[in-house]
């Protein structure tokens, strides 16, 4: 009887030890999914608190609330069975939808490249989001709508990086991701829209170092916006041409992939910071091969747009933005609600 129980035991022990594993697999493959997708997150961040631009500051959160529950329907409900069921019946296709996000980053990122050197977006004057219900549940829908192209593009970038796992653990994974990265974005832009109320808030105070700092967050809210707006900007450009290299080189074509090695082979070499040179090396490179690729997609894909019924807003401006084209409308950027 002993010898059962402890073989029992034995058993259990094993499969614990099994479980602990599994749970280290999960977490490394969360976080390698993750830091994948980070170019896509970080545009995330910079993108969504446009969507607050002329809202009632005391329905801001309230708003965010909603697109942080439809964001999450969006990854778990509609996204991730797809990217399960592709995965297992049909995988070969993962590649091509990679380098379709790939190449929708690339468009995404050289286009915000292509307007901020023409300066169109600062000419932009579309009018604040109206107060009210029936305004609020259609910049929201917007919101939810925007959010849904970029949660496609995280999934797909984490899927491919998790690829080699067993489904089930596939599954837990991408539950993990969608779930912290959703929760890591909608906290950040809450944290994002409300900072100016918060320096608002901080400047009524009776002492000086509180109003300083206040009028500090209010005045630098825009510049923190625009440092978010271009870090996201590389990040996609540099994610985006990364997936094409990678995307070109697995279907026979080598040439673009060796020739970025064969550029950051000359820094490997060095001693002590060898490693984060050949990697800003291959980054800048990747960033670059995005920009150009973009600018070609660019080229083919604003003809169409501009024949489309969507193609112009109400002002009759071209609509450059396909993104915002998709959503049905352009929000003003949140630095101009000081204004």
């Amino acid at each position: 009887m002993s010898g059962g129980l402890v073989a029992l035991l034995d058993d259990v022990a094993a499969l614990a030890r099994i479980a602990a594993a599994s749970v280290d697999d999960v977490a490394a493959g969360a976080a390698k999914a993750g830091a994948k997708a980070a170019g896509v997150v970080i545009d995330d961040a910079a993108v969504t608190p446009q969507y607050m631009s002329g809202a009632d500051p005391s329905r801001e959160l309230p708003m965010i609330k909603r697109i942080f529950w439809g964001s999450l329907r969006n990854k778990l409900l509609i996204i991730l069975p797809a990217l399960l069921l592709i995965s297992a019946f049909i995988p070969w296709i993962i590649p091509f939808i990679l380098m379709a996000g790939g190449t929708y980053l690339c468009y995404e990122g050289a286009e915000k490249v292509w307007h901020k050197l023409r300066g169109q977006h600062a000419a932009e004057k579309t009018p604040a989001v109206d107060r009210g219900p029936e305004a609020e549940a259609k910049v929201t829908k917007g919101a939810i709508t925007t959010d849904f192209i970029l949660s496609c593009e995280i999934m797909v970038i984490s899927m491919n990086e998790v690829a080699d796992e067993s489904i089930w653990v596939r599954a837990i994974i991408l539950v993990v991701v969608a779930i912290a990265i959703t929760v890591i974005v909608y906290g950040a832009v809450a944290l994002i829209v409300k900072m100016d109320d918060i320096g608002l808030h901080l400047t009524t105070k009776d002492s000086a170092g509180s109003k300083r700092f206040g009028e500090m967050l209010v005045k630098g809210m825009p510049s923190v916006l625009a440092t978010i707006t271009l870090i996201g900007t590389v990040a996609m450009l540099w994610v985006g041409g990364h997936i094409m290299l990678q995307g070109a080189y697995d279907l026979g074509w080598h040439a673009p992939y060796d020739l970025v090695h064969v550029l950051e082979a000359p820094f490997a070499g060095i001693a002590v910071v060898g490693g984060f040179l050949a990697w800003l090396v291959n980054t800048l490179c990747s960033a670059v091969l995005g920009l150009i690729w973009g600018l070609i997609v660019m080229a083919i894909v604003h003809p169409v747009i501009k024949a489309l019924p969507f193609g112009k807003n109400k002002g009759g401006h071209e609509e450059g933005d396909l993104r915002a084209a998709i959503a049905g409308h352009r929000p003003k950027h949140d630095s101009e609600r000081a204004s």
